[in-house]
């Protein structure tokens, strides 16, 4: 079962000849090698480009290893430029050799060679590709597979499907693997062979079991606000252990540099600024979420929300937990304000959205809940509630818009308009 990962394609195909090193990242066993030496590879050559003008190295190969030296590497490229026209470099892991950012700065030089490249590790998120290539990078960062791609290369029972996405997740490997007992052991593999004992041996950590520990906690409070000092108070009272605040948030940043998680921060609708440390985190992957927890809480509000969330970033959304304030009068009759929460304030260029995301609207109560932060906003950006169950898109009288999960998903053009 091959998998297109059409859009990934497109934007590589939009980033040809920018003068940019295109850096593509993504959590390990995503399918950051497979979509650029087989899927970008073979678009190249169908429309038409010569085989013998694309350079591709896999630098994790066997074969390649003396290639892993940076002058050598360099040397292999320029020895394959023949003539003056256009090369493509295809680099793929680039962090095995030493010195890469040198490396492909100094091919930058050359007009002719538009440039790609892989790679795994914390050197490759955002902020750290803007200092190591100058600013003449651009990052192209994979996700797991989205709801649409999922069905593309699901062959289970259709009636299961969504189940077996929120529980299992999106990792390809693990999508194509053919009982639920397989794709448990995929995971629980990956997490503790792959992902954890690459954050422990790249960061020298001296308490893996801690680390470990932590991912369980912050697992368990997905789509939960907490910060530091919360951290260290549950991981205190559930692990009869301590942690230090300095040492979670060190913890924190290298899970983050791993792509297992992402943080939304809060923010203040009104007065238009970031308040407080509270802020909420995510996994990439919700399959990697529930092995940590032994599929034991796999509760579809929170999954739910962690789906929405990572279909947002892939949309190309910023997204921020919104904040806003309401005034209300207290028990002792005094005036007194208190702070409402939105899900998630996404926005993309010129498009703003606020999005709740909630199991069903059915009861009244939940409902007013769920409305009741939009009814405060005075400005016009659409407001949606996104329901787990099955329901025909429509506007309520407020103006509301109402959609469920799926349909969400399934329609990339809903955010469009």
């Amino acid at each position: 079962m091959e998998m297109k990962r059409a859009q990934y394609i497109n934007h590589l195909m939009e980033q040809r000849r920018n003068g940019f090193i295109k850096v593509i990242t993504g959590l390990r066993r995503v399918g950051k090698s497979y979509i650029l030496n087989k899927l970008f590879y073979r678009y190249l050559i169908n429309e038409g480009f010569s085989n013998d003008h694309i350079i591709q190295v896999e630098l994790d190969r066997r074969e390649n290893k003396e290639l892993r030296n940076p002058d050598r590497l360099y040397g292999h490229i320029l020895s394959k430029m023949i003539d003056q026209n256009e090369y493509i470099v295809l680099l793929d892991e680039i962090q095995l050799v030493p010195e890469f950012p040198d490396i492909l700065n100094s091919l930058l030089h050359y007009d002719n060679l538009d440039i790609y490249a892989t790679g795994s590790n914390s050197r490759f998120l955002s902020s750290d590709i803007v200092t190591e290539f100058r600013g003449r990078s651009r990052e192209i960062h994979i996700l797991p597979l989205t709801w649409t791609e999922f069905l593309e290369a699901y062959q289970g029972d259709e009636s299961k499907a969504w189940e077996e996405y929120y529980t299992y997740g999106g990792l390809p490997q693990v999508v194509l693997a053919s009982t639920r007992n397989e794709k448990a052991d995929i995971l629980d593999e990956l997490y503790r062979l792959v992902y954890i004992k690459d954050i422990v041996e790249r960061n020298n950590i001296k308490d893996p079991e801690n680390l470990s520990e932590l991912i369980s906690v912050l697992s368990s409070q997905t789509g939960s606000l907490t910060n530091t000092a919360k951290l260290a108070n549950t991981f205190s009272s559930l692990k009869k252990a301590k942690l230090s605040e300095g040492t979670i948030n060190r913890y924190i940043s290298h899970l983050e540099d791993a792509f297992l998680i992402s943080k939304a921060e809060r923010y203040d609708i009104k007065g238009k600024k970031y308040i407080g440390a509270l802020r909420k985190y995510y996994f990439e992957d919700t399959g990697l979420r529930n092995v940590r927890l032994g599929f034991t809480q796999t509760e579809i509000n929170h999954l739910m929300e962690s789906i929405v969330f990572n279909e947002l970033r892939y949309r190309g959304f910023s997204i921020r937990v919104g904040v806003i304030e309401q005034n209300y009068t207290n028990e002792k009759g005094s005036r007194a304000k208190k702070q409402l929460e939105i899900d998630f304030y996404a926005t993309r260029h010129d498009r703003s959205f606020y999005i709740q995301c909630t199991l069903s609207l059915k009861d009244a109560g939940k409902r007013l809940q769920e409305e009741r932060p939009f009814m405060l906003i005075r400005d016009s950006f659409r407001k949606i509630i996104i329901v787990e169950e099955n329901v025909i898109p429509h506007n309520d009288e407020n103006g509301i818009f109402i959609i469920g999960i799926k349909d969400f998903l399934s329609n990339k053009d809903i955010l469009e308009y």
